[in-house]
């Protein structure tokens, strides 16, 4: 099952890039963050509501607040750049340059999280380098 949501998140990933591209157009890049902001928050309260998931928040714990709080400010920054780069780049170059966070983020695990780097997990990410450089120059 992970899969499948998996492959569903890099499509639903893809069909963001190309939405925003197309509606971020005449748009402060700020504005047009915020409003896709809103949207996602509306989204994520409703399955939250729906799922009836919201007893839980008083089990949250005060690391786990820390940690989701600090996810939330990366994502944050991370999309704020992220449309910026898009309003001024072409979607098929911004997009790859974007996915390196799949390098980046191997790494980090590695260093902050303590897992297991294989060769097959080393190769994978040379390649992604390799073909984010190929598709960008």
């Amino acid at each position: 099952m992970w899969m499948i949501l998996a492959l569903l998140s890099a499509l639903f990933a893809a069909l963001t890039s190309i939405l925003a591209k197309i509606g971020i157009e005449g748009v402060n890049s700020h504005l047009a963050t915020a409003i896709r902001t809103v949207v996602v928050v509306l989204m994520a309260w409703s399955m939250v509501f729906l799922t009836d998931a919201q007893n839980g928040i008083g089990d949250i714990s005060r690391k786990s607040w820390l940690f989701l709080i600090l996810s939330g400010l990366a994502t944050g920054a991370s999309w704020l750049c992220y449309y910026r780069a898009l309003q001024l780049g072409e979607a098929s170059k911004v997009v790859p340059i974007d996915k390196l966070s799949v390098v980046l983020t191997l790494v980090l695990a590695f260093v902050f999280l303590h897992e297991k780097v294989n060769a097959k997990s080393v190769l994978g990410c040379v390649l992604i380098g390799a073909g984010t450089l190929l598709m960008v120059l």
